[in-house]
């Protein structure tokens, strides 16, 4: 049992620790609601903080390895699966990005969906956040998609969709919402269907 507590006041406290950039009470509501939000998710609280820990130390590779690389590329990690998105002309750049994901202990999987040959603007990322609002709004509304199962990222106008759907059915509309969002050009879906 002391084992067991351990564990959950280290989750709870390496959480609050993520969300510490935040100030006085707006942490621990938010930390309070990642908690929430993480013990309903089909991976769980510690699936969610394992891949947080991933996600941060991909980015700290990110960073040690050059600012450029931090403001190019994006991660996400669910179930250990390590989904880099953005744009570079660069193709060093995309490789090495790669490699430092390889690095991280707990990687499963490095889906490399970083457009080559692009370069996003202060505009096309304006229009990629709103898409992508617009989309987790659509799926959140919906009663048929577990929405907290979806992480969505939009690129260029490129939807990328990483996570857990319940089935075939809810999965598909998880893509048509996406698709029928303004300025969507492309939805690529990474979202693994519940066995």
């Amino acid at each position: 049992m002391a084992r067991i507590l351990n564990d959950s006041a280290l989750l709870i406290i390496f959480i609050i620790f993520l969300l510490s950039f935040s100030s006085g009470c707006t942490t621990l509501v938010g930390a309070g609601a990642t908690i929430g939000v993480a013990a309903v998710q089909e991976r769980g609280i510690k699936k969610r903080v394992k891949d947080l820990k991933i996600e941060a130390l991909v980015l700290e590779q990110f960073i040690k390895a050059g600012l450029k690389l931090t403001a190019t590329i994006g991660a996400e990690v669910y179930e250990g699966r390590v989904l880099l998105t953005g744009a570079s002309k660069n193709t060093k750049i995309t490789d090495q990005a790669v490699k430092l994901a390889w690095t991280i202990d707990g990687v499963k999987e490095v889906i490399n969906e970083i457009q080559v040959g692009r370069s996003s603007t202060i505009s096309n990322f304006a229009q990629d956040t709103w898409i992508t609002a617009q989309i987790k709004s659509n799926m959140t509304f919906d009663p048929r998609i577990y929405s907290i199962n979806y992480t969505v990222e939009t690129v260029n106008g490129t939807v990328y969709l990483i996570g857990i759907a319940q089935n075939k059915v809810e999965h598909d509309q998880a893509k048509q919402h996406a698709a029928k969002v303004k300025f969507v050009r492309n939805v690529i879906s990474h979202v693994r269907i519940k066995k």
